[in-house]
């Protein structure tokens, strides 16, 4: 019987190649959509699996109210790592801490400046590195070092590396004594991990850390943890929620106790879907993306289902005498249902091979898009299950109607030639284009607004020029001889103006609370940007001085004085800002107001920020290029200055503009691949409408050859057949508009700095809907208007 299914299905097929090449193409299009995102959905949700204890891992957490708002922070103060590791082993079986950041690793004549992370001895074991060489557990031992495959690689080559000496930061010797396997592109700690060295060499090689291990006010570093198996994750978070608190009282630190600091465990599996805060609570992040695909793999598999089951139905007035037939010698309903669903699989079946060839060509532009490694992972004997579910399920889908329906026809009026699928057959078919063309218009107006607001924010100003200026981070070598390097460097002409500063460009690495002025509120809570920088690092930048001054050779004084942005003047509440004492580690005079740069998200309000002139101090160096010379010359001629002064360290340099473009990266993802999906989606759409409008036409050619006899023009009929369609397109569009207006409202809400919408989004939407409608349907209906009536009426 099964063999029968098949033999009769192939048959059907074939004889009706048009409608199984239609449904073949949008059902294996569909598929496809839904396997990539289906790949891509379970590599967010295995995030982080590489490491094996990834369950009990946490990160501690702590939420600090300033000003009525909770704002939370992941890094901590050096003491408390220190108190967990001590009193609470109890509930953590390892507390590490970790020092993530840029350093130059250097063996002979190579030289690296990748992301790695200082960490204490059990932080590799807790981690579950997966070594190819030498053990993970030695860096008790403050001269270890271990590497991940590649950055050995890199340095060494094919040669051993193990016990081989290295150098971090030109200055401390170290020695290799393990290699690790590369961590995957979903693990958080992927791009700090191309190293991994002692917490005791960090803490011993940097003087600043002497108070810092004793202060419980300074808030640098990452703290992560392993429960001890059993361990109730709030139960734990009870008992340590206020370690901070008491810390701070012990060190009297009044400011640092005006935030009220609550410590809680946030665990790894959260890390990435759930990493967005507001006002101390979780509101997602990265799941509200991984929700929003899903949906759109659902919508897509079921606009293809849709297109299947519309051109079923529509064809059933040709299956009637079969049906009747069927039954008339015995079949039964349940029978022929079968008969219905075994078409229906047949065709998911060959949809589902063509699906996976489309899915293996578009993987490498997938992956490019979304910034992972993912692959069909044919030896999966999983997967080939999950895939026949997902393609039994597709067969079930999509021939649920069609086999119902046609199999309830009866015989005896089919037999007599009395059976009409009448207008209310119609109404289903129609329901379904409905819904495809609202999804497809919701899934328009949805990528439009993603596109909209990230160039809404790109085109934000940022309060400074961006083209053609150079950031490089950098060692001592440059620091200690600065005004020399300097002047060298513009001596070549390469570059018009060079400074430095405690921060990049695009980030924030000092803030601070105790900042204090004539006026302010004693129960107002502050926290400020503090970058650090040198006399020429608004001319640099070009950003706009409003009111006062820049710093200036000319004024001695300026090593007591203040450049503040326009947000910390509204924050200050400062009508006439200039003079005014500001008393940080002391007593700053404010003499100039820029207009705001944007150093952190593009998609956030600009922060307060104090820019002080401290001669000598700063990581980042900013260099003006020429712009009368081309950026090929210019780079060897920086180059070979800065590597006059600082021979030992890699010339690492980036674009700001590029920098400051990677804050976009999520968005512009979504956005591309929300694209991408749509206009599958729309084409799924038109294939369904296109077979549709080919069935109509055939179906009303004798009507379309009287009426030709009668006169009517060929312009009357296009119209004629083509307003069923537009009608149905114009329902979708009421349907669809008011729902995208309510969802994209609800995202946008997750920007402070946000578009709004406009109606030219839903009207020209509107507008190009309709169109592609009357294109696809156009080429039957005009070929309907321009056969010849002969053809049709012959018969009569």
């Amino acid at each position: 019987m099964f063999k029968n299914h098949i033999k009769i299905a192939w048959r059907s097929l074939s004889k009706n190649k048009f409608a199984a090449l239609i449904n073949i193409g949008g059902l294996s299009i569909g598929m496809a959509v839904a396997m990539l995102i289906s790949l891509w959905v379970y590599d967010e949700f295995t995030f982080d699996h590489y490491h094996k204890n990834y369950k009990n891992i946490v990160m501690l957490m702590q939420n600090e109210t300033s000003n009525g708002r909770v704002n939370t922070e992941r890094s901590m103060p050096i003491p408390l790592g220190y108190q967990l590791r001590r009193e609470y082993q109890h509930d953590f079986k390892t507390v590490v801490l970790l020092h993530p950041g840029q350093n130059i690793l250097s063996a002979g004549d190579k030289k690296l400046n990748p992301l790695g992370t200082y960490i204490q001895p059990e932080g590799p074991e807790m981690l579950t590195l997966k070594m190819l060489k030498g053990s993970r557990n030695t860096l008790k031992d403050p001269s270890a070092i271990l590497l991940s495959a590649s950055t050995a690689k890199a340095l060494f080559g094919d040669a051993d590396p193990i016990n081989r000496p290295l150098k971090i930061d030109n200055r401390w010797n170290v020695k290799v004594t393990g290699i690790y396997e590369d961590l995957p592109k979903n693990t958080t700690l992927q791009e700090v991990g191309s190293f991994m060295a002692s917490w005791d060499l960090y803490m011993t090689t940097q003087p600043y850390l002497k108070d810092a291990a004793t202060t419980w006010g300074n808030n640098s570093w990452p703290i992560l943890a392993e429960l001890q198996p059993g361990a109730d994750i709030n139960a734990v978070t009870a008992r340590i929620k206020d370690l901070k608190l008491k810390g701070l009282a012990l060190n009297h630190d009044d400011v640092g106790l005006s935030f009220k600091a609550q410590l809680f465990l946030q665990r790894m599996a959260d890390w990435h879907l759930y990493d967005k805060f507001e006002n101390g609570k979780n509101v997602g992040g990265e799941i509200q993306f991984v929700r929003m695909f899903i949906v759109i793999g659902i919508f897509v598999l079921l606009l293809a289902c849709i297109n299947f089951m519309n051109l079923s139905t529509a064809r059933s007035e040709k299956r009637a005498k079969e049906v009747g037939i069927r039954k008339t010698i015995g079949s039964m309903r349940g029978q022929l249902i079968a008969q219905f669903f075994a078409e229906s699989m047949l065709l998911a079946l060959m949809a589902f091979l063509f699906a996976l060839i489309i899915v293996q060509i578009s993987l490498p532009w997938f992956n490019q898009v979304c910034g992972r490694q993912l692959g069909i992972p044919f030896s999966n004997s999983l997967f080939w299950l999950a895939g026949l579910l997902f393609t039994f399920l597709t067969g079930i889908i999509a021939g649920s109607y069609p086999a119902l329906y046609l199999s309830s026809f009866n015989p005896v009026k089919v037999l007599k030639g009395t059976f009409k699928a009448g207008p209310l057959a119609a109404i289903p078919r129609k329901a379904l284009v409905v819904v495809q063309f609202a999804v497809s218009v919701a899934l328009i107006i949805g990528t439009v607004v993603v596109y909209m607001e990230v160039n809404y924010s790109k085109d934000r100003p940022v309060g400074y020029n961006q083209q053609g200026l150079l950031q490089v981070f950098f060692i001592d070598g440059i620091t200690k001889h600065f005004d020399a390097f300097k002047h060298d460097l513009l001596n070549t002409g390469a570059a018009t103006a060079v400074s430095q500063a405690n921060s990049p460009l695009t980030e924030i690495w000092n803030n601070y609370s105790d900042l204090t002025w004539a006026g302010k509120d004693p129960k107002l809570q502050s926290n400020f940007g503090i970058i650090a920088v040198s006399r020429d690092y608004g001319r640099t930048l070009n950003w706009k001085i409003t009111k006062g001054r820049d710093f200036s050779p000319e004024f001695g004084s300026d090593s007591s004085s203040i450049v503040v942005n326009e947000s910390a003047v509204r924050f200050m509440n400062m009508k006439n800002p200039l003079g005014k004492i500001v008393h940080w580690d002391r007593d700053y005079t404010i003499i100039g107001v820029v207009k705001d740069v944007v150093m952190t998200s593009p998609f956030e309000p600009v922060k307060p920020i104090m820019y002080g002139f401290l001669k000598g101090y700063g990581d980042a160096l900013q260099i003006r290029v020429n712009p009368n010379m081309s950026m090929a010359a210019a780079l060897p001629k920086i180059q070979k200055i800065y590597n006059a002064y600082d021979p030992e360290s890699p010339f690492d340099y980036h674009f700001v503009d590029a920098e400051y473009a990677k804050k976009f990266a999520t968005e512009e993802r979504v956005g591309k691949l929300a694209g991408v999906f749509t206009c599958l989606a729309i084409l799924i759409s038109c294939l369904g409408l296109f077979g549709m409008a080919s069935f109509v036409a055939e179906q009303r050619k004798k009507e379309t050859g009287v009426r030709k006899v009668l006169g009517a023009s060929v312009i009357g009929l296009w119209r004629l057949l083509s307003t069923e369609f537009v009608v149905l397109v114009t329902i979708s569009l009421l349907i669809a508009m008011p729902v995208a207006n309510y969802f994209m409202k609800q995202w946008l809400m997750h920007y402070e700095y946000r578009v709004s919408l406009s109606w030219w989004v839903f009207a020209l939407t509107g507008v190009g809907a309709v169109l592609i409608t009357l294109l696809t349907v156009s080429w039957q209906t005009i070929r309907a208007s321009l056969a010849n009536p002969v053809n049709s009426l012959k018969s009569e």
